[in-house]
């Protein structure tokens, strides 16, 4: 799995794409993120570009991430690139997004498309949110086993922020307003990538004599865990007399206390998502 680290910049090569009269620099610059619409949208109109891309985005924001500011930030990138690009993950799964991408790219190439190609190759994917939210496209990324897995891209909007701070995006939530959003593709054209290593659990359960093991009320797991699995009983890896769970992760795993109170967190921010819209606050609490 591939992840991207953003290079320290000198003052003297500080990217700054917004001019005071920004117009004609700034729609030249963002037009080496934008994907045209017949890539994205099968049977769309097909559309010229002069020239292809230099660093093709589709952007992924959790929307319930860093209070307003995930709203805020879905509607800045959507008015900066084609809004086809940018998705909220509270409305559409990335899997049927890359699912229908993909199948869309590779019909365009027998066609004879020369932009589909480069867009495949120069891909790039941001995506807003916490450590669970960059885990979650880190998952379905992993799982399409791609012959050139896609380089990732974590802008901090969440609480800890730890996959972000660790790749160099630092940890504090970011600006929303179109300046800043511009000087973030910036360093996302110039990032260069890096390897993560993926982590594999297996755990056993011994099975209970009477009765099963799971929880009387199934817990609504977030997106970052639906990766883990109870094997059927006709997986190598199964046990007699045990229940065996399989799944990954990318920066941290835990069990027992530490873990219930993490899932507490989780689940009271679900239900009551106005009590946890301050990044600093999030980390007392």
């Amino acid at each position: 799995m591939e992840g991207l680290w953003r290079r320290k910049l000198r003052n003297s090569d500080k990217f700054e794409p917004v001019m005071t009269n920004h117009n004609i620099k700034s729609e030249k610059f963002l037009k080496e993120f934008y994907i045209p619409n017949y890539i994205l949208v099968p049977g769309s109109e097909n559309e010229f570009l002069p020239n292809a891309p230099r660093c093709p985005v589709l952007v992924f924001i959790n929307s319930k991430s860093g209070g307003r500011m995930g709203q805020d930030l879905l509607i800045t990138c959507r008015s900066l690139l084609n809004k086809n690009q940018v998705f909220d993950l509270l409305e559409e799964a990335p899997d049927d997004v890359f699912h229908g991408l993909y199948l869309n790219l590779e019909k365009l190439k027998l066609n004879g498309d020369e932009l589909a190609p480069k867009i495949q190759e120069r891909l790039r994917i941001i995506v807003a949110g916490g450590d669970g939210t960059v885990g979650w496209l880190l998952g379905v990324v992993s799982d399409m086993k791609l012959s050139r897995p896609l380089p990732i891209v974590p802008m901090p909007l969440g609480t800890g922020n730890n996959l972000a701070f660790a790749f160099g995006w630092g940890k504090k939530n970011p600006k929303t307003d179109r300046h800043s959003v511009e000087s973030f593709l910036g360093q996302v054209i110039k990032a260069k990538e890096m390897k993560l290593d993926s982590w594999h659990v297996l755990m056993r359960m011994r099975a209970p004599i009477q009765g099963s093991c799971d929880p009387t009320d199934p817990p609504e797991l977030p997106h970052c865990l639906h990766a883990f699995r109870c094997v059927s009983s006709s997986d190598a890896l199964n046990m007699e007399g045990y229940h065996t769970f399989r799944g990954g992760f990318w920066n941290y795993f835990s069990m027992g206390m530490d873990a219930q109170v993490s899932y507490g967190f989780h689940s009271e921010r679900r239900l009551h998502p106005d009590k946890f819209k301050n990044q600093l606050l999030n980390q007392v609490l």
